[in-house]
This record gives structure tokens, C-alpha cells and sequence, in this order.
């Protein structure tokens, strides 16, 4: 494997408020970001604890030499999962790996751009870290091994509801279960993102599409329906996108309307958009004036609701 890294947590972070600081995990590899990984691992401050630093390098070196190819994606996730992670900007600024064995799956987070710490990419990064091992790779237990004096870590992963499991001079052992995920993402302890919310008919609609469906869109719907808040649908606020609503969005620099539908009824060309695609799980349960982040099409894009065309639940239609 490339990338084998245990026992001390590279987490490099200085915790500092910022505005909902954006993060988005990528699977693919390229040669460029193969040479970016090894920029990062041949500084001393993001490798002072990381116990095999010095052969990480040293190997994506070589997987380099080995291959022309310019997508890398399938040496890198040998033994285990990784991701690239990029800022609103897509700029590359650390990686994540996820290492399951049976249920439990380790994480191993470095945020290698040095001039982007002390904007709290880190702790996002355990929050992207975390859906991605639980409602994707289905882990029932995540942990995080980290060295004792990497301070900044241990507060990163502690903030985000981590408990310490074990500890030894040299490593403590932090975890995060499945359940208290989930329980953190309906009390909104885990997430810095606007509320969002969703009626009882289409939540319960909506879980038995997930039951059948996969795909990256479909783990960030899971993520959004953990964390709405579920009303009766005739208490949802007019200004609500729910399913079937029509809405006008200003997607970066272009104003667009849209549908929000089930897969059955999509067509994109028609401006309608299933809830299991990238912009549709983007809008569910946002309102009037809400604007977010959201990865689309392999670039983040900046979506704001600008205005709730058409929505049946202020028109009165409660069925499914």
C-alpha cells in the first residue's frame, strides 16, 4: 500500500471561530496530488507525529516511478479508504484515510497545507471523516489514535463528541459509536450547518428510498435527514423546500428554477431533480434566504435559495 499509516494522529489544527468552514472529501487521486502529498509529508510540522512518516514518502515515490497512469485512485486505496480533502475554494488541503477492520474502522487525518491551519479545517474534516465511516462504510465504531502531546488533535476530536476508549504514554485511544453519531446529528452537536426541515410523510418516504439506493448522493441525504428537524407537514413554514416543491436558486453566478422530486419523476433537462441527486439532497428542507457549500459535479458550488416557487404543503396537499 502507499499510504499505511498507524498508531500517532497527524492532526495539525489551531482552533480558531470562523464562518462554517467548508470541507469536502474526494476519492480520486492524481499524480499532482501524489507530488502535493509528498510536498506535505517532507515538512516536519506536519509529520512530528507520525509514527512512519518517513516511509510514506518514500513510497509514493515509488508508486509513482512504478506508473504513468495520471489517476493514482486505486493505489491509494489499498487496505483502505482515502480521500483527498479540498476547501470551498477546491483546493487541496489534507487527506483522510479510513482503515476498517470487521465493525470498526480507524481514521488518520492530516491537514498538510500549513497556511491553511488555524481556520478549523480540521475539526470539519472529522465531521466529513465520520459520515463517510458510518453512513457509507457503515462502521459501528470509529477511532482515532493519537499521540499524547498532540494537543490540538485530542481538542479537534474531543469537540467532535469523541470519548477517550484508552490511553498509554505514548498513544490515547479515542472512539466515536454509530448510535452517538446518529444521536449527535439529530441534537445537532456534530454539525455547524443551518437546521434544516423535513415533514414526517417525506421522512418516512424518504428511508425507504435510502434502504434501496447508493451512491455518494444518497449517503449526504441519509447525513440530512439525521440531522432535520421532522415537523407535521401542516407546521412546515411556507418557505420550506419540501418534496415536490419548485424553487428559484442562484447557483453561483446563475439563477435557476427547479423541481425537487422522486427518482421517478426526474428529469433534469425538464428542471426537475431527484432528491437522491447532487443538488437535489443539496436543498431538501432549506428555506427562503438559506445559502450552503455543496460539492457538484466535482466542484464545490455556492447555492442559495432565493425563492419557494410552489410548495404542496402550503397548498394543502399532505399525501404521498
Amino acid at each position: 500500500m502507499v499510504i499505511a499509516m498507524t498508531g500517532f494522529h497527524p492532526l495539525q489544527i489551531i482552533v480558531v471561530k470562523m464562518n462554517k468552514p467548508f470541507i469536502s472529501l474526494c476519492p480520486e487521486i492524481t499524480r499532482a496530488h501524489a507530488l502535493k502529498l509528498m510536498d506535505w509529508l517532507e515538512d516536519e510540522r506536519v509529520t512530528c507525529y507520525l509514527s512512519d512518516s518517513r516511509h510514506v514518502s518514500r513510497s509514493i515515490g515509488q508508486a509513482i516511478d512504478r506508473t504513468q497512469l495520471p489517476i493514482l485512485t486505486h493505489l491509494f486505496n489499498r487496505g483502505g479508504r482515502f480521500f483527498m480533502a479540498y476547501d470551498r475554494h477546491d483546493a487541496p488541503v489534507g487527506f483522510v484515510r479510513l482503515i476498517k477492520t470487521g465493525s470498526h474502522c480507524e481514521i488518520v487525518l492530516v491537514i498538510g497545507d500549513s497556511d491553511k491551519w488555524g481556520r478549523n479545517l480540521g475539526a470539519r474534516t472529522i465531521r466529513e471523516g465520520m459520515k463517510l465511516a458510518f453512513l457509507d462504510m457503515r462502521a459501528e465504531k470509529l477511532i482515532a489514535k493519537i499521540h499524547p502531546d498532540n494537543a490540538r488533535s485530542l481538542k479537534a476530536f474531543l469537540r467532535s463528541g469523541f470519548l477517550l476508549e484508552s490511553e498509554t504514554p505514548t498513544l490515547k485511544s479515542l472512539s466515536m459509536t454509530a448510535g452517538r453519531y446518529r444521536q449527535f446529528l439529530r441534537e445537532g452537536a456534530v454539525n455547524d450547518s443551518t437546521r434544516i426541515y423535513i415533514t414526517e410523510i417525506d421522512k418516512a418516504r424518504l428511508e425507504s428510498l435510502i434502504a434501496l439506493e447508493q451512491g455518494p448522493a444518497v449517503v449526504e441525504l441519509e447525513h440530512e435527514l439525521e440531522r432535520a428537524v421532522v415537523v407535521k407537514p401542516q407546521q412546515v413554514a411556507c418557505n420550506v423546500v419540501t418534496m415536490n416543491s419548485r424553487a428559484l436558486l442562484q447557483l453561483d453566478d446563475e439563477e435557476i428554477e427547479v423541481a425537487l422530486v422522486y427518482p421517478e419523476d426526474a428529469d433534469s433537462n425538464a428542471g426537475k431533480h431527484s432528491v437522491d441527486s447532487e443538488i437535489g439532497a443539496a436543498i431538501l428542507g432549506y428555506q427562503e434566504g438559506d445559502a450552503i457549500n455543496w460539492r457538484i459535479s466535482d466542484r464545490t458550488r455556492r447555492i442559495e435559495i432565493r425563492k419557494v416557487l410552489y410548495q404542496p404543503e402550503a397548498a394543502g396537499d399532505f399525501h404521498l
